[in-house]
């Protein structure tokens, strides 16, 4: 596989762009997974996304927190990257795959990893998730980082969509992530958010991003109830650069689309010039 950067840089577009994100409901079976995620991203190129996004953990969420330790990758060589580019490279679109497992610098754990393919299944990008989850409230408990160990890099790079900048799920909660980024066109942020957290935080964070940040937000989610009885938020959504919610779609695998317009980020710039008005950072 192919893995060598694109050779060309990304302004911003010079008019709207279709961008979309998938929603899905992954389980356990990784064949069954990748069909599904196929499915959704030609319906997405069919409608004429020109960057499409998947959720975390799209190829598998099981009730074995190991299980993603035994599909691990080497970065550059698995089925996992080489569906990613072959997808990206069939439908002549960039492609967001989630998040998949690599190798750690540990045999017992993995980095839960983003990585980008441009419209030749090349790969332009990776960025390894560094927030981890923790959550305990009575029976429900997550501990990310007893599988997964973090990354340290900020990651944003060059579509044809504009400046990208890349996150994941938990990372949400962070807004000096977002911060660091630099001024970006669109924020990318996999997740596979939990009902509890999401019903009460999801939206709210994710319009605050968008606003902060004066920029597009797109969320493509897991959503659903999951083998095994997990159950995700959803609410796969995009945000424009107001905080004003221009698609979402709540429950179940589907796709969200949406307008990407590089004159209404100069418009909320311009009328409100908050980035320039920073005074630490």
């Amino acid at each position: 596989m192919n893995s060598s950067p694109a050779p060309q840089a990304f302004h911003r577009p010079p008019g709207p762009v279709r961008i979309a994100a998938i929603q899905t409901v992954s389980g356990p079976d990784v064949d069954a997974n990748l069909d599904a995620a196929a499915a959704l991203v030609a319906e997405a190129a069919a409608a004429g996304a020109v960057l499409v996004a998947l959720p975390e953990y799209f190829p598998l969420i099981s009730t074995d927190e190991s299980a993603k330790v035994r599909i691990r990758e080497a970065e550059g060589d698995g089925p996992l990257q080489d569906f990613l580019a072959a997808t990206a490279r069939r439908h002549g679109v960039w492609l967001v795959g989630g998040t998949i497992p690599l190798c750690a610098s540990v045999d017992d754990r993995v980095r839960n990893s983003t990585l980008v393919f441009d419209d030749q299944g090349r790969r332009v990008a990776r960025y390894d998730k560094i927030h981890l989850f923790g959550f305990c409230r009575g029976e429900e408990r997550y501990d990310e980082a007893a599988t997964i160990e973090r990354g340290g890099e900020v990651c944003c790079f060059d579509s044809p969509v504009g400046r990208t900048g890349l996150s994941v799920c938990y990372d949400l909660r962070f807004p000096e992530l977002f911060r660091a980024m630099g001024e970006v066109d669109l924020i990318v942020l996999p997740a596979a958010f939990t009902f509890t957290t999401g019903r009460a935080h999801w939206e709210v964070l994710l319009r605050a991003r968008a606003i902060e940040n004066q920029c597009y937000v797109m969320a493509p989610a897991q959503g659903g109830r999951h083998p095994g009885g997990r159950r995700t938020w959803g609410h796969t959504m995009i945000i424009d650069p107001w905080g004003e919610v221009l698609a979402c779609r709540e429950e179940g695998p589907g796709v969200v689309l949406a307008e990407l317009d590089p004159e209404r980020i100069a418009e909320v710039r311009e009328s409100l010039p908050a980035l320039r008005h920073r005074c630490l950072g």
